[in-house]
């Protein structure tokens, strides 16, 4: 059975702007996880590309992002970190 929910830890929530993505930990079902959203997503979602505001973007859209998450762990849950890329996007 797929996960449902998402609940973003917001103080781990950083920018890393050398790997263009925006890190973050989440627990789904009781565990913890690492995740990373590619800034194309942040792209995708808001139609602007991330510059010094790549966070205030992720926590624009940190529903949608939630949701891409879970897609992407039912993908793939033994990575150290778990990257959300627009293929995760409904």
């Amino acid at each position: 059975m797929a996960a449902d929910k998402m609940d973003i830890d917001q103080a781990t929530i950083l920018d890393n702007v050398e790997e263009r993505m925006v890190e973050f930990s989440a627990e789904v079902d009781g565990e913890d996880y690492d995740f990373g959203v590619q800034y194309s997503v942040l792209k995708a979602l808001s139609g602007d590309e991330p510059e010094d505001d790549a966070v205030q973007m992720f926590n624009m859209f940190s529903d949608e992002i939630a949701e891409a998450g879970l897609a992407a762990l039912a993908r793939d849950s033994d990575p150290a970190m778990i990257v959300i890329s627009e293929n995760d996007l409904e």
